[in-house]
């Protein structure tokens, strides 16, 4: 009888768990239905602004108390969210932490240690790309584990720069290099801190240990003055949220497949690529944004004092805003656009490949890198091919308008200001947008078809100016000023 009743118990008790988790997956899909989101969405956002109580609670509780709670609370809240958006395929992280540790532990400070970092991290996660890709965006365990891959790459090369002599270090170097050896706890506090596992941004071991150890904070002894900062962070995120959520319904990538896209004019399809370039970019300023507003409410994004001792809060900084909405320059906004990220590839691979002796090659390599990380598909490569391309045949411009006598007067007439933005500011948002429709439509079939519905007009123009300038170059710039250059 007694077993009988311990089975009856059982059973209600899984069915109320299978009950309770239908609820859950209903209320949600319909949430996401009604919100014109898919699921997978509507459970990422949510698990970026819970990031926003958490960070209270670690305020309030845990700022100077003792450094295993932290590791430990961090910990157990990032593995909370992974399972959240990815249930039990949190173990692919979990995975690649551990042998992360034991990699640091048992192969030292070496650059065997940092060459097998890259390669098992690297290929785990181009072997998720592989076996989880489809033709579509898609929300999956692979998209935090693309963060995640950064920071253990990271780690194991600041661990190895942490063995050397301090004096052989750059300063930058020095910076970021590791003395002390990292127990498996502070490795799993460092990966899973809940306001950058999703999204982002990147930081050091180094920068997440003053967390820990309460140093990062305006005021020695006391709690950061980070709530207003932090709340200026989030409410640009919203406004953001909501331009996007406005948008979205309207200007669509699917739409630059449609035939109704390729029946209208040249210059409507021209002038629909520039609008949703810019627009495109918005659901990933929004994330940034709202992030960011967390790693400063922690005290994360403490970076020190300004000139005038006022606290800077950049520290995490993946969005510099006003730089990104009015910059007429494809390097202007690539230094505007995810910081952090940009600055893991300038610190991690392009300077240590300066052996290359070749800086033009550096830089290749590390938009090679940067598409591969972010996926397998060709239009990853097609979109950092192009920003190569683009950034070069800009250099190329600028240098010409400076030393040409001729274009250098033209380019300061005051009254002509506003007529030169504009023309900058069309070509950089057209051709953004033609290298992002590579880069959100991902297969050769889909970012083909478009391009060929305009002619290939961004290769055709940059490729044609990369040719075209250096004669120009010769042409409109005097031997003195070509002579004052190289002197």
């Amino acid at each position: 009888m007694a077993s009988a009743a311990e089975g009856d118990v059982g059973t209600v008790a899984e069915l109320a768990r299978v009950l309770r988790w239908g609820l859950e997956e209903l209320s949600l899909n319909k949430l996401a239905t009604s919100l014109g989101a898919s699921e997978q969405a509507l459970r990422l956002i949510i698990s970026i602004f819970v990031g926003y109580p958490l960070a209270v609670f670690f305020r309030r509780y845990l700022f100077f108390k003792d450094s295993y709670l932290i590791h430990l609370f961090h910990t157990f809240t990032g593995l909370s969210i992974a399972y959240f958006n990815f249930g039990h395929q949190l173990y692919h992280s979990v995975l690649c932490v551990v042998l992360q540790f034991l990699i640091l532990r048992l192969m030292g400070r070496t650059i065997t240690a940092v060459l097998a970092t890259y390669c098992f991290q690297m290929v785990y996660l181009l072997a998720g790309y592989y076996y989880t890709a489809t033709g579509n965006y898609d929300i999956k365990w692979t998209m935090p584990h693309c963060v995640l891959t950064l920071k253990l790459i990271g780690l194991a090369v600041d661990y190895f720069d942490g063995g050397k002599d301090q004096n052989s270090l750059s300063s930058e170097q020095q910076k970021y290099a590791i003395r002390g050896v990292p127990s498996l706890l502070e490795v799993a506090g460092f990966s899973y801190f809940y306001g950058a596992f999703l999204v982002g941004p990147q930081f050091s071991m180094n920068h997440y240990m003053k967390l820990v150890q309460g140093q990062l904070t305006d005021v020695p002894g006391k709690i950061p003055n980070s709530t207003i900062p932090a709340l200026r962070r989030l409410s640009l995120g919203l406004v953001y949220l909501v331009g996007y959520t406005l948008l979205s319904p309207h200007i669509t990538e699917d739409y630059l497949l449609t035939e109704d896209y390729e029946n209208h004019p040249f210059w409507f399809r021209c002038m629909y690529m520039l609008l949703w370039g810019k627009f495109v970019l918005y659901k990933y300023v929004t994330c940034w944004l709202v992030t960011e507003g967390v790693c400063i409410l922690t005290g994360l994004g403490f970076n020190a004092f300004d000139e005038h001792g006022k606290a800077k809060w950049d520290a995490c900084a993946n969005m510099k805003v006003w730089l990104f909405e009015t910059t007429p320059r494809f390097s202007g906004t690539i230094a505007s656009f995810n910081i952090n990220t940009n600055a893991w590839v300038a610190r991690y691979f392009f300077k240590r490949l300066k052996f290359l002796g070749n800086k033009e090659l550096s830089q290749g390599l590390s938009l090679f890198f940067l598409a591969l990380w972010h996926g397998l598909h060709s239009g990853y490569l097609v979109c950092f091919q192009m920003e190569f391309l683009i950034v070069i045949v800009e250099k190329q411009a600028a240098s010409l308008i400076q030393e040409s006598p001729t274009l250098r007067n033209l380019a300061s007439i005051t009254v002509l200001q506003p007529l030169y933005y504009l023309m900058q500011q069309t070509i950089h948002w057209l051709f953004m947008g033609y290298s992002m429709t590579a880069f959100c439509l991902f297969t050769w079939d889909k970012w083909f078809k478009v391009y060929k519905s305009i002619y290939f007009l961004g290769h055709v123009f940059f490729l044609s100016l990369l040719f075209i300038l250096p004669y120009v170059h010769k042409a409109m710039v005097p031997r003195k000023e070509k002579l004052k250059k190289m002197g």
